[in-house]
């Protein structure tokens, strides 16, 4: 596995090893063995899958007691992948990267606990698969404005099709220092 730096420190793009032939191809995309090696110590409990329409922008969603780290991939289609990082105190606040995910390209993202997520669906129909170091809780979860811009996620898509609870969710200066996570990340 080939682990890419993103303009986040902490936030990887990792591209397993294809193994191609006449048949299609085979990959491992998550060995946890092979994912300490690389430095990346979380263990996933949760698998989750959504299917997007070309324009759909979901996020920027994160909890903040059951913090979750997150190991992102496409298998159908292509989607732009942003982590934020929210940590109070941290020397990269607000900051945000990105990466093209694609089934083509059969790439990952790595994104830390203390991050705020996010993805927009960049071609006519995306399959998304991600992995959770923890389990999902609604009472847990909180969003930021996709488009905050303090933050100015380059998108490049002027009317999204987002959620109700996406559009209404408040700027990153509009959050109280308590729904922040806290730099280092727990």
């Amino acid at each position: 596995m080939q682990k890419i730096a993103t303009s986040l420190p902490e936030v990887w793009e990792l591209r397993p090893h294809v193994f191609r032939d006449a048949r299609g191809f085979f990959i491992e995309s998550y060995n946890r063995a092979s994912f300490a090696a690389a430095g990346i110590d979380d263990v996933f409990v949760q698998d989750n899958h959504s299917c997007s329409v070309k324009g759909t922008l979901r996020g920027l969603h994160y909890q903040l007691h059951r913090a979750q780290a997150k190991l992102c991939r496409v298998v159908e289609g292509e989607a732009l992948d942003v982590a934020v990082d929210i940590r109070a105190g941290s020397p990269t606040f607000a900051k945000w990267a990105g990466v093209v995910l694609s089934a083509s390209a059969q790439n990952q993202i790595y994104i830390p606990r203390g991050f705020a997520h996010g993805f927009l669906a960049l071609t006519e129909r995306v399959q998304f698969l991600y992995k959770c170091s923890d389990f999902y809780d609604a009472a847990d979860e909180h969003a930021i404005l996709w488009s905050d811009p303090r933050i100015g996620i380059a998108w490049n898509v002027v009317e999204p099709l987002v959620s109700e609870k996406d559009r209404k969710a408040p700027a990153l200066a509009k959050l109280p220092g308590e729904l922040l996570p806290v730099y280092p990340s727990p």
